[in-house]
C-alpha cells in the first residue's frame, strides 16, 4: 500500500523530473491568424538554406515533403505553417531573435493560422457555425488543425511548455474582420482563452498584434489598422506592430517576402524590451 509520504515523493520526484527536462533558455511564442501569418505561398529559394539550430519550429501538422511529424520540433525551415504555406512574419521574428539574443537562448515558434478566417475560427464557441458556412478549401484547412485550430495551439503549447518556457503571442489576423468594431473584445476573449488553458499569465506572456498591409501601400483593409491600434485599451499587455513600409503583392492584401522579413523583425524588435533586452543586445 503507497502511503501519502510515498506519493508525495513521487511526485516531488516526478516535478523534479519535468523540472530538468524544461529548458529555461527554450523561448516559445504561440504564432496564430490568418493568411499573413501563414505566409503567402512561393519561398525564395536562398530561404529555403538558412538554418540555425538554435531556431526551432514545433510542427503543427505533417509535412510528409520535409519529413517532418506533427508533434515534433524541427529547425526552423520555412514554411513553418503548414506544407503549402510561405515565408510568414515568425521566420524572421525568430531568426532575428536568436541574432540578438546571447547564444545560450534559443527560440521556438508554434504556427498555427488559418488563410482567410474571421476571428471566430479561434474561438470554440463559434467554430462549428462559422466553419459550416466557410469554403471547401477553408474547411480543409480546419480539418487538417483536428478539426479545431484553436484546440490544435492549445494541444502543442501544452507540449511546448515541456520543453521551455512561452514568453508571447504574435497574432497577425483582421482583413476578413475589416470595420468589425467587436474586434478587439473577440481578440481579449481569445487571449484569455489561451493564458487560462495553457496556464500563463499576461505579465509573463504578452500578446504582439502586426498590422495588415498599411494604407501607404494600398492596402485593400488597412482602415482595419485603426481598430488594431486601439487594441492596448482592451488589453494592457498587447503591443501593436507597424506594417508601414512593409512591401506588398499586387492583391494588397499579402506582403511580399521583402515585407514579411521587415514586419517579422518588428516582432522582434517589439518583443525585445518585453524580454529585458535591447534591441542591440549581442550574442
Amino acid at each position: 500500500m503507497i502511503t501519502s509520504a510515498r506519493m508525495f515523493a513521487l511526485a516531488a520526484v516526478l516535478l523534479a523530473v519535468r523540472a530538468e527536462a524544461q529548458d529555461r533558455n527554450f523561448y516559445i511564442f504561440l504564432c496564430l491568424g490568418q493568411s499573413n501569418m501563414e505566409g503567402f505561398p512561393g519561398i525564395p529559394a536562398e530561404e529555403k538554406t538558412w538554418a540555425d539550430p538554435r531556431f526551432k519550429v514545433l510542427a503543427a501538422v505533417d509535412f510528409p515533403a520535409l519529413n517532418r511529424t506533427r508533434g515534433n520540433w524541427y529547425t526552423a525551415v520555412p514554411p513553418l505553417c503548414r506544407p503549402d504555406s510561405g515565408l510568414s512574419p515568425s521566420d524572421y521574428f525568430g531568426r532575428t531573435l536568436v541574432a540578438k539574443l546571447p547564444a545560450a537562448i534559443s527560440i521556438g515558434v508554434v504556427n498555427v493560422a488559418v488563410a482567410g478566417a474571421r476571428i471566430e475560427v479561434f474561438n470554440p464557441a463559434t467554430l462549428e457555425s462559422y466553419a459550416a458556412t466557410a469554403p471547401s478549401w477553408m474547411k480543409g484547412i480546419i480539418a487538417a488543425y483536428g478539426g479545431s485550430p484553436y484546440q490544435r495551439l492549445v494541444d502543442l503549447g501544452r507540449q511546448a511548455k515541456q520543453a521551455g518556457v512561452i514568453h508571447g503571442i504574435l497574432l497577425n489576423q483582421g482583413e476578413s474582420n475589416t470595420n468589425d468594431p467587436e474586434w478587439p473584445a473577440k481578440v481579449k476573449a481569445l487571449y484569455e482563452n489561451l493564458l487560462r488553458d495553457l496556464d500563463l499569465k499576461a505579465g509573463d506572456v504578452p500578446l504582439l498584434v502586426g498590422e495588415v498591409v498599411a494604407a501607404d501601400q494600398k492596402g485593400a483593409c488597412a482602415s482595419m489598422n485603426d481598430i488594431i491600434a486601439t487594441l492596448p485599451k482592451t488589453i494592457p499587455s498587447a503591443h501593436v506592430v507597424s506594417s508601414a513600409g512593409c512591401a506588398c503583392r499586387p492583391d494588397h492584401l499579402h506582403f511580399t517576402a521583402e515585407g514579411y522579413r521587415e514586419l517579422g523583425k518588428r516582432y522582434a524588435e517589439v518583443m525585445l524590451p518585453l524580454l529585458g533586452r535591447g534591441p542591440s543586445v549581442a550574442k
